[in-house]
This record gives C-alpha cells, sequence and structure tokens, in this order.
C-alpha cells in the first residue's frame, strides 16, 4: 500500500524519531549550505593562489548537497507524518546517493588540509611573477595581503623592487602608509604561513560539517528503513 494504516506503539516511536532526524538533518543541511556560501564570499579570491582547485570544489560539492539535503529532509519528514511508503522508499535512496557524496566531500576537506603546504608555496612563487601582469593574480594577491596583513609569500623582501602597495600598513583612518622606503609601514609576516593557517581553518570546517552531516543522513536511512516495515 502507497500509505499506512494506524501504527502500533513501536511504529509510532519510529515515526516521529524520523520526523525529529529529519528536522535535525534539515538544521545540517542548512548549516553546510551556510558555511560554504560564508567560504565563498569570505576569502574565495585566495583559490587563485592555491595551485589547486580541490578546496574550491569541496566547498562547491557541500554547498550543493547542503541544500539538498535541505529539501530533502523536508520531504522525509513529509512521508514520515503522512506515513508514505513509496515516499519514504525513494527518501531511502536519495539519501543514500546522498550520503556517499557528502562523505567523499567531507574527506576530501581533510585530504586538502593535509596537502595544502605542498602545492601552495611553489604556487606562490609562481605567481608572485605574474603580479601586474594578470589581473586576477594581481587582484587576489593585493586581497591575500590586505585582509591577512601579510606581504609577499616569506617576507616582503619576495617582491624585490616591486614592492605592491598592499603590503603597507594603514594609519587609524584606513589610508595607506608609505612604505616603499619605509620598512617599518610594510607588514611583517609572509602571506604563505597565514593563507596555510586560513585553509587549513576552513578545510577543517567544511570536512568537520560534511561528514557530521553524512552521520546524521545514516541515521535518517535507519529511521525511515523501519518506519517503511512498519507500516501496514
Amino acid at each position: 500500500m502507497g500509505k499506512g494504516a494506524d501504527m502500533d506503539g513501536c511504529g509510532q516511536f519510529m515515526k516521529y524519531s524520523m520526523f525529529f532526524s529529519n528536522f535535525v538533518i534539515f538544521c545540517g543541511g542548512v548549516t553546510v549550505l551556510g558555511i560554504g556560501v560564508w567560504t565563498l564570499a569570505d576569502k574565495s579570491f585566495i583559490n587563485e593562489l592555491l595551485g589547486t582547485n580541490l578546496f574550491m570544489g569541496t566547498v562547491y560539492i557541500l554547498m550543493a548537497t547542503g541544500g539538498l539535503v535541505a529539501l530533502l529532509a523536508f520531504f522525509g519528514c513529509l512521508g514520515a507524518v503522512k506515513e508514505i511508503k513509496c515516499l519514504l522508499l525513494l527518501y531511502f535512496l536519495l539519501v543514500l546517493v546522498i550520503f556517499v557524496v557528502m562523505l567523499v566531500g567531507g574527506i576530501l576537506g581533510y585530504v586538502f588540509r593535509e596537502k595544502v603546504h605542498d602545492t601552495m608555496e611553489q604556487e606562490m612563487q609562481a605567481s608572485i611573477r605574474m603580479y601586474g601582469q594578470k589581473r586576477t593574480v594581481t587582484r587576489a594577491w593585493d586581497a591575500t595581503q590586505e585582509t591577512l596583513h601579510c606581504c609577499g609569500v616569506n617576507s616582503y623582501q619576495d617582491w624585490g623592487d616591486n614592492l605592491p602597495d598592499s603590503c603597507c600598513r594603514e594609519d587609524e583612518e584606513g589610508k595607506k602608509l608609505p612604505c616603499r622606503y619605509e620598512s617599518e609601514n610594510i607588514y611583517p609576516e609572509g602571506c604563505l604561513m597565514l593563507t596555510e593557517m586560513f585553509v587549513k581553518d576552513h578545510a577543517e570546517i567544511i570536512g568537520a560539517a560534511g561528514i557530521s552531516t553524512a552521520c546524521l543522513l545514516l541515521l535518517g536511512m535507519i529511521f525511515s528503513c523501519a518506519l517503511f516495515k512498519s507500516i501496514e
């Protein structure tokens, strides 16, 4: 039958447990989506200096699945309340696919966290030579240095005689201080370490969110199977 009849106490427990678990899954999906949007809006320019698309690819994967999870959780709640077997079966199959994607996306976040240093220094050294020649690289370097308050890859000396204004400190009014011949007005730290710390922190958050939501999806699959069997 497509729709369940009256259930016993155990069936009622499964019904409301699935409803509650889907509400939690919905919150998890919205959280993952929000983290992805925050990462893109916050420091997406750093991707130009990373030397790989793995980081932003992981963000896009989790954003897409996070939004889909939130939508699917809504239908899971509907299937639980209405006791619609076909909807529960469809829910289980779709959640199974998303579970795998979300888990892989979360793992990729952690994998990238461990490999970020291997590619970043080499790519940053290469891109610094394209400053002023390639617009996206120029914007990425300026945004990185101004936002993270750093200069060059390891220090301002990486720029040689071509020190950009984005390496200069700002006064209390937000105006750039002259720094081409005054090293005390230059951001002292290189961008490699600060960028690596930023990316690792974000990758850890993204990875944890993806894996946590995948675990919640596993719980939803268990309850959907139990509820499916309890509906007569």
